[in-house]
């Protein structure tokens, strides 16, 4: 596990853009792995700058989501299709043919969620995932207590995470109970995972993940047994590590080579 620890959200989301664009100019069939909510924004801010000025080429890119409410439509203000098209896919040239988001409507959610890791294992696996992390550990919608072993499936939402997400649907008692998404052993299987959290509210939450034992009630704490995790992280969600002078004197007197 890499830890980075910079100023602010804006420079640690500006590094992660960095760490994904390098990935696809060096791998222009890339498969990535995207995540949703507030987090990631500033990430791919960043991506569609890179785009934009510096023709960062997505055409061969296949993506990946973690999950997707159930029941939403597609076009759902509120839906993680909708917030994907509006905040990375319509403003990238990647080819909407090799977007992969699980479907909220499906009729057999069993065999969608086999389905979705079908196509994952068709398309090579996963190179980068990108991920963030629920105060209480959660990862994906992998909630306490979710198998370390668990594959993509549908999974209830706990109290504290429908509160959590209650702004983009105008209130908590709008918020779906159950969600599809990728399962933890799922995620394990990606090449590289680039975890973000910042602020204050993920400090206990990012501590119990990076420091604490490896346990099924922090579900991000599995990230400690993966060959190439990085958290990315600003001052504040970084505020409860015991070992931050380590973490900041690695990354600072890392060798050339290794240098993003």
């Amino acid at each position: 596990m890499e830890i980075i620890i910079q100023p602010d959200s804006r420079e640690a989301s500006r590094l992660a853009a960095k760490i994904v664009a390098g990935l696809v100019r060096e791998k222009p069939h890339a498969v990535l792995g995207f995540a949703t909510g507030q987090t990631p924004i500033e990430l791919y801010r960043y991506l569609v700058e890179m785009h934009r000025n510096e023709r960062l080429d997505f055409s061969e890119v296949t993506a990946f989501n973690l999950d997707e409410y159930v029941g939403l439509e597609p076009g759902h203000p509120a839906s993680y299709h909708s917030y994907m098209r509006e905040n990375l896919f319509d403003r990238i040239n990647i080819r909407k043919d090799r977007v992969n988001i699980p479907f909220g409507l499906a009729d057999d959610i069993p065999t969608c969620c086999r389905s979705y890791e079908e196509r994952i294992h068709a398309d090579g696996g996963i190179d980068l995932q990108i991920l963030g992390i629920g105060a209480d550990g959660h990862l994906g919608f992998n909630e306490p207590s979710s198998s370390l072993a668990s594959r993509t499936r549908i999974k209830t939402l706990t109290d504290r995470t429908r509160k959590d997400n209650a702004a983009a649907f105008g209130g908590e008692d709008k918020v779906p109970h159950h969600v599809i998404t990728m399962g933890l052993g799922t995620i394990m299987d990606c090449r590289t995972c680039l975890l973000l959290a910042f602020g204050r509210k993920k400090a206990r939450a990012v501590a119990q993940a990076a420091e604490g034992p490896l346990t099924a009630m922090v579900p991000a704490s599995i990230l400690q047994m993966h060959q190439r995790a990085i958290f990315l992280l600003d001052e504040e969600a970084a505020s409860q590590l015991t070992r931050t002078y380590y973490y900041k004197w690695v990354y600072e007197n890392k060798p050339d080579w290794q240098k993003y």
